[in-house]
């Protein structure tokens, strides 16, 4: 069957003026006739020099490696003339094609990708992509790791360089995982291509290709680290002072706040940021900003957010409702853990929910509860009370000791 040419005049192609060509460590002689096509023509090549020298035979205009980081505005500058991208493997899989899109309509672009180094680890290794984890940690905090050691994964990770494998390998020994296998593929797809295999706790492979993806077999010993998946995680879990929203108070917490894919928590007296960090959890879209008054808290949460993987946790140093006049952005969701009877913090949180937000607040002391009582008569929602009791010892036999009950008020706005 012949190749559509995607430059002749009659097809929707040559409305493009913007082509996105994902290129492997084969180069050239991997691109299918269309994408050789598309790079041949274009007046300007961008690309890494590493892309660059792979499509070197192709390019026939102008070759342009982008400055780090990629900066947009220097494609966005050519729009109108014929414009060619080269990017690794697929574009869109943490690829440069992805922010290319916040700016460009896909009516202007033609994105043709190759394999990504997902895809050919997966290959190598005969794992199902759709069962297995997938995370970057290019330029990015190895502690994102952490949600996906669950026992039994699969987890496939791009690294940053050289150094990532074995750093990498030491994290999962430091927390429980040493017995996991590791296994590095460099520079796959191409004539450099190399896998081996070592244990997490007896890494030992030198010499590594700046270009790998690491795969481990996740294996955790009894006291690993692991993350459930349900919230309410064991309070042991966290670092704290004893300003920590509690294990079966934070999981109806968390339901009362809903996560929804995407969305924005304020975790306002943010304690050890336990709210916050089971918010992110829920998703790797999951966005939060704690906000708490005592630096040594501040210290501590930021802590706490790397140990459970969501380094992305935004923490502000300061004191509500002075601390949320700023630039915030508006909240999907909003928890009052702490100093929910201090002026004007209630007003200020209401005031910040976008429509159809969701607020909680928990209080403990008769004072705060009496408010929450007052706001309730005033704007609605609903009013509940917690209680948990422990089986502790009493003397030299067992009794229940009941924790401070807790009365949550929640609304919507």
């Amino acid at each position: 069957m012949p190749v559509a040419d995607p430059l002749r005049p009659d097809t929707a192609a040559a409305r493009r003026w913007l082509s996105i060509v994902g290129i492997g460590e084969d180069g050239a002689d991997g691109l299918s006739p269309v994408a050789r096509g598309l790079v041949t023509a274009a007046d300007i090549v961008f690309g890494g020099k590493r892309h660059l020298a792979l499509a070197a035979k192709l390019v026939h205009g102008a070759a342009s490696p982008w400055p780090s980081p990629f900066a947009v505005d220097e494609v966005l500058a050519h729009r109108g003339r014929q414009v060619c991208v080269l990017a690794s493997g697929d574009p869109f899989v943490y690829g440069v094609g992805s922010v290319l899109a916040r700016h460009v309509a896909p009516e202007e672009t033609m994105v043709l990708p190759a394999p990504s180094a997902f895809n050919l680890a997966a290959a190598r290794l005969g794992w199902a992509l759709p069962e297995t984890a997938l995370v970057s940690l290019h330029a990015r905090d190895l502690d994102l790791i952490r949600p996906c050691l669950q026992p039994g994964a699969h987890v496939l990770a791009l690294t940053s360089d050289q150094d990532g494998p074995a750093a990498l390998a030491r994290l999962l020994a430091d927390i429980g995982f040493g017995e996991s296998r590791v296994t590095v593929l460099e520079a796959l797809g191409g004539p450099r291509e190399r896998v081996r295999a070592a244990p997490a706790k007896r890494f030992d492979l030198g010499a590594v290709d700046p270009l790998n993806v690491v795969a481990i077999e996740v294996v955790a010993a009894p006291d690993a680290r692991v993350l459930a998946r349900a919230p309410g995680l064991p309070d042991r879990l966290f670092e704290h002072d004893g300003q920590l929203t509690k294990r079966e108070i934070r999981a109806v917490t968390l339901s009362a706040l809903a996560p929804r894919r995407g969305e924005l928590l304020w975790d306002v007296g943010a304690g050890a940021g336990s709210v916050a960090i089971e918010w992110m959890l829920a998703d790797p879209s999951m966005r939060a900003i704690a906000i708490e008054a005592r630096p040594d808290r501040a210290a501590r949460i930021r802590r706490n957010a790397a140990a459970f993987g969501v380094p992305g946790l935004v923490v502000i140093d300061g004191e509500a409702p002075a601390a949320l006049a700023g630039e915030l952005p508006r909240p999907h969701a909003v928890f009052v853990g702490g100093g929910a009877g201090d002026p004007g913090v209630l007003d200020a949180v209401i005031g910040a929910l976008a429509p159809g937000g969701r607020l909680a607040v928990n209080a403990v002391s008769l004072e705060t509860e009496a408010l929450l009582i007052g706001r309730r008569k005033a704007l609605g929602g609903e009013l509940t009370r917690l209680s948990v009791e422990r089986a502790e010892a009493v003397g030299t036999m067992t009794g229940w000791r009941p924790a401070l009950p807790v009365t949550q008020w929640t609304w919507t706005r």
